[in-house]
């Protein structure tokens, strides 16, 4: 397991951003980073775990203790971006009282894609702008014959492409 910590202090805030495995094996680290973004005093800790996984309860119960301990300071400790499959193990573990959110703890991802509207038509597949661009001529194998030049026919290009 790996889990990779950022502490970014702000005037107002501290963010405590986690990406990787956060469980057993990795909550020194956890701890350790929530330890020190608590040292600095603001009143909000928010913490970012977009990129995290949690492969047991042991890292939430962590931060459900860090939460706690910082509403009995009157500071405030927010988790953001945290996708369904971690929405569905805070709910799991008992632990939404405990944890404050950005979003509903219904199982649900806070962003929904857009549903397609019954006016528009559905929008087809990009495809680069084509172009004609003629094929390089080719020398004439059998120069006793008087044929010359390229008689092959043009082929579209994508214009998208490296030169």
């Amino acid at each position: 397991m790996h889990l990779s910590v950022a502490v970014v202090p702000a005037p107002a805030q501290v963010v405590v951003r986690l990406t990787g495995d956060a469980g057993l094996a990795t909550l020194p680290r956890l701890t350790s980073a929530l330890t020190g973004a608590a040292g600095h005093g603001t009143g909000s800790v928010v913490v970012d775990v977009a990129g995290a996984r949690f492969a047991d309860g042991t890292a939430l119960h962590a931060l459900a203790g860090f939460s706690d301990t910082l509403a009995a300071a009157g500071r405030r400790c927010r988790v953001v971006g945290a996708p369904a499959a971690v929405r569905r193990q805070v709910a799991e573990a008992g632990l939404a009282g405990r944890l404050e959110l950005d979003g509903p703890l219904s199982g649900q991802d806070p962003v929904r894609p857009r549903s397609p509207r019954a006016d528009r038509e559905p929008a087809a597949a990009w495809v680069p702008p084509m172009r004609e661009e003629p094929r390089r001529p080719r020398p004439d194998p059998d120069l006793l014959s008087g044929r010359g030049g390229d008689t092959r026919p043009v082929v579209p290009v994508a214009l998208d492409r490296w030169r």
